[in-house]
């Protein structure tokens, strides 16, 4: 019995990561699916319907009022044909269209009229993917149940470095082809602590680490898709949240303290995912620490442990720990997992530099009470999504238990 292919329908708007297309259909047709093509006027400029047409074997569509297109499968019969729809890219532009209602092209027609699920990949200049204008409009889809995906971070064609490129084509394919995640944590209230913290020293200076809150911030998009309604409280990064998450932005240990008690009352699970300062100074200077003397001697005083408090206060609570190591992982992993009294703990080596701190790949291994399970070297958003069955699968246990 032959499989049913996904039917995805590919729209292309006019940015220069349309070139990556081409190879988009090919990973999405070997998951399986049978993508048909639409661009809009501007991605012509970028990618030949020419090439989309010859990789995925079928017609490319372009025009709104093509009387070719309407005599075989208009763009009402193009609708319902899809299974899904993914831009890719969304420029800024096309965002501010789809949030509007606007209707003047034949992919922003499909989108009106199509029940398919719908996935949005932006790609554009970070400043653009920064502005209000376009964090409101992504707001507005985001609560009409449209499916954002967040773009990578890096080098940029403009030469600017930050927030806006599209994902690569087998993570994207890979995410339209599988399936829906479960919602398995529907109503589930859910804390995350993401990034580093910033210890002051003096106005100018501070001591933190390399924690980039990637993995934090993929692990609340994985909770939100799931179903769950998150708090995010994260220090300093270069990211931007989900949309519908509940944002806390902290500096410091001892704020993300504070925010995360705040919060915890009412949460059903909470994730110590944030790279937290273990030690601050003791004694910040109100003024420039001067460069007078050959050593400058700090003093340091601990930090409150969020992890441990969340465990000792909130018993009800399923409470999820990271330890990244650079040595005997798996030893200190569990002894926190003990120590801190903890349902679940993550550890990861991040003495290897190709995943860990600002990598965009990791591998955890996840220790519970009764076992432990790998989770192999993989896309962060990935292995957010692994993780958080795992831990949606547990939470469940432990209460039915009770």
């Amino acid at each position: 019995m032959a499989i049913q292919k996904h039917n995805v329908l590919l729209g292309i708007t006019g940015g220069i990561a349309a070139y990556k297309t081409p190879d988009l259909v090919r990973k999405l047709t070997a998951n399986n699916a049978d993508v048909r093509a639409v661009l809009t006027a501007s991605a012509e400029h970028f990618v030949s319907p020419l090439a989309l047409q010859a990789v995925s074997g079928n017609p490319v569509s372009t025009d709104l009022l093509d009387p070719a297109a309407e005599a075989a499968m208009g763009h009402i019969e193009l609708a319902k044909w899809a299974d899904s729809i993914l831009i890719a890219p969304a420029t800024a532009n096309f965002i501010a269209k789809l949030a509007h209602g606007l209707a003047d092209d034949l992919l922003s027609t499909l989108c009106l009229a199509s029940t398919a699920e719908l996935y949005i990949s932006p790609a554009m200049n970070q400043q653009m993917w920064q502005a209000p204008a376009t964090q409101e409009n992504l707001k507005i889809l985001t609560n009409r149940g449209v499916n954002i995906i967040p773009p990578d971070s890096g080098e940029q064609a403009c030469g600017d470095v930050g927030q806006g490129r599209m994902p690569e084509p087998q993570y994207l394919a890979d995410l339209i082809t599988q399936q829906k995640p479960q919602q398995s944590l529907a109503g589930k209230q859910i804390v995350i602590t993401a990034g580093p913290t910033q210890e002051a020293i003096d106005p100018v200076r501070y001591i933190s680490n390399h924690s980039s809150g990637k993995m934090g911030y993929a692990l609340a998009n994985a909770a939100l898709a799931m179903g769950a309604e998150v708090t995010l409280v994260s220090g300093p990064v270069n990211l931007s949240a989900p949309c519908s998450a509940n944002l806390i932005k902290v500096e410091s240990a001892q704020q993300m303290h504070a925010a995360v008690m705040a919060e915890i009352e009412n949460a059903d699970i909470f994730i110590g995912c944030a790279a937290v300062a273990d030690y601050r100074p003791s004694d910040v200077q109100n003024q420039k620490i001067k460069k007078n003397n050959q050593e400058l001697t700090l003093t340091f005083i601990k930090n409150p442990d969020i992890l441990a408090d969340v465990a000792k206060q909130q018993q009800s609570v399923f409470t999820v720990g990271f330890a990244a190591e650079t040595q005997d992982v798996s030893r200190y992993a569990k002894e926190k997992l003990a120590r801190k009294q903890l349902d679940m703990i993550a550890a990861n080596d991040v003495s290897n530099s190709s995943i860990g701190f600002n990598s965009d790949q990791n591998a955890l291994t996840v220790f519970w009470k009764e076992g432990e399970k790998s989770l192999e070297v993989a896309d962060k958003r990935q292995l957010a999504f692994e993780l958080m069955q795992l831990v949606s699968e547990h939470y469940r246990n432990k209460h039915a238990s009770k």
